[in-house]
């Protein structure tokens, strides 16, 4: 193939791109638009509202549908790692105690869980506007103090999360799967 035939069939590899549904990250959704060019790793960017993927072009011929997943899903984790520590401190100052110890693990069905003194978070919740995630996040801190929906637990999610009832329905009626 001669050279000037080579850098057009380049070109168009370069520019073939894909565009997917929306994919929602603290509140905001961002379209996602798959591009298939000439990389060996694949890189992320995210521009105006638009998460940019950018896939080498082995890739092509892989179903879209689960190299996407992969990326938002690794993109979440990595999103999740800053909020959820910034959320984490951010009740540790407010109530004056701490878990022993936190988890960043996808789960199915749950945003959040408290199991033996340690949270366990869904990464997935970075899906959700901040106030949501720390709602989440105080809700099983309240976990730590009572392991039942009791009473005590109304009272004490109440004192420090006036809205509670509101961020409740918000999850019980989230248009994100998890």
């Amino acid at each position: 193939m001669n050279l000037i035939k080579r850098k057009i069939v380049v070109k168009k590899v370069e520019n073939t791109s894909i565009e997917r549904h929306p994919v929602y990250i603290l509140g905001t959704d961002y379209k996602v638009k798959i591009v298939y060019k000439n990389v060996k790793v694949p890189e992320l960017d995210l521009e105006n509202k638009t998460i940019k993927i950018s896939l080498p072009n082995k890739f092509k011929k892989t179903e879209n549908t689960k190299v996407l997943d992969f990326a938002i899903e690794k993109l979440y984790e990595q999103i999740a790692k800053v909020e959820i520590e910034r959320a984490m401190e951010k009740m540790r100052i407010a109530l004056g105690f701490a878990p022993e110890d936190y988890k960043i693990k996808n789960m199915k069905n749950e945003l959040g869980r408290c199991e033996n003194n340690r949270i366990i978070i869904n990464p997935k919740i970075v899906m959700y506007h901040r106030n949501i995630i720390d709602f989440i996040v105080l809700h099983e801190y309240c976990h730590l103090k009572y392991k039942t929906h009791c009473k005590g637990f109304y009272k004490m999610l109440g004192e420090y999360e006036p809205n509670y009832e509101k961020y409740e329905e918000i999850l019980k009626t989230a248009l994100f799967e998890y």
